[in-house]
C-alpha cells in the first residue's frame, strides 16, 4: 500500500466535524451513521469522470503513467452539480499522483486544484515522495463517495479508497515496496471543496484516516 497518506490525517470525528462545519443541514440524507453514501450500489469500475465531463475550463494536462492506475466507483450521480464537484476530486487525485510521478511538488497541476491550507500540505506531501527517492505504482480504487453541497459555491465530499494493490517504488530501481494487505490499507478520506471565479471546485481543507471501519472490510 502506499506509504503515507497527507500530512493532514487525523481522527474520524475531525473527518466527521468537517462535513458538517462544510454543508450544515443539506438535503442530503444519511440515517444511517455506519455507512457512506453509495455502499449499497452496484459496484461499477469506471474511468474518472473528469474524463467524461467537459466544460469551458482551461485546465492543465495530467498524465499518470502507465504503471498507475486510478479507479472511480459510482462517482456518478446524475445532478449536474454534484457530478462537477465530483470530477473535479478526481482530478486533483489524479493531479497529485502525477505530480508525485514526475517528482514536480510545484506542478501547474497541483496549484490548479488546491487552495490554501491543503495546497500547502499537497505541496509538502510531494515533496517528501522526491526528498525520499520514491514514488507510486499499482491501482488504487476510490469508491463509496458522499457529496453534500452546502451553497453554490461550497461543498463536502467524503470517500474510501482501497490500496492494497498500491505501493510505494524506489525512483532509481523501480522495485515496488509491497507489504501485507491489512485493513490501513483501506483509506478514509473528508474533503470541504471550494468553487473559484473560473468554476473550479477546488480542494480547501482534506483529511484522512487509515483503517477507520467506514472504508476496511
Amino acid at each position: 500500500m502506499k506509504r503515507r497518506t497527507l500530512p493532514v490525517a487525523a481522527a474520524l470525528a475531525a473527518t466527521a466535524a468537517l462535513l458538517l462545519t462544510a454543508c450544515g443541514g443539506g438535503d442530503d440524507k444519511s440515517d444511517d451513521s455506519d455507512k457512506i453514501a453509495g455502499a449499497d450500489q452496484a459496484s461499477k469500475e469506471s474511468a474518472s469522470p473528469s474524463a467524461e465531463a467537459s466544460d469551458a475550463v482551461e485546465r492543465p494536462e495530467v498524465t499518470l503513467p502507465r504503471d498507475v492506475n486510478n479507479v472511480f466507483e459510482s462517482w456518478k450521480t446524475g445532478d449536474a452539480v454534484k457530478d462537477a464537484v465530483l470530477a473535479d476530486v478526481t482530478r486533483r487525485i489524479n493531479a497529485t499522483d502525477a505530480s508525485i510521478t514526475a517528482g514536480e511538488p510545484d506542478s501547474e497541476a497541483i496549484k490548479f486544484y488546491y487552495e490554501g491550507d491543503a495546497l500547502i500540505d499537497a505541496v509538502e506531501w510531494v515533496q517528501g515522495y522526491k526528498k525520499d527517492g520514491k514514488s507510486i505504482t499499482g491501482t488504487t480504487r476510490y469508491f463509496n463517495p458522499e457529496i453534500k453541497i452546502a451553497d453554490k459555491d461550497t461543498a463536502a465530499v467524503a470517500y474510501c479508497s482501497d490500496e492494497s494493490k498500491a505501493y510505494d517504488k524506489d525512483r532509481k530501481t523501480d522495485k515496488a515496496d509491497k507489504t501485507t494487505v491489512t485493513k490501513n490499507s483501506y483509506v478514509t478520506y473528508s474533503t470541504r471543496v471550494q468553487k473559484n471565479d473560473q468554476g473550479v471546485w477546488q480542494t480547501t481543507s482534506l483529511l484522512s484516516e487509515r483503517g477507520n471501519s467506514k472504508c476496511a472490510p
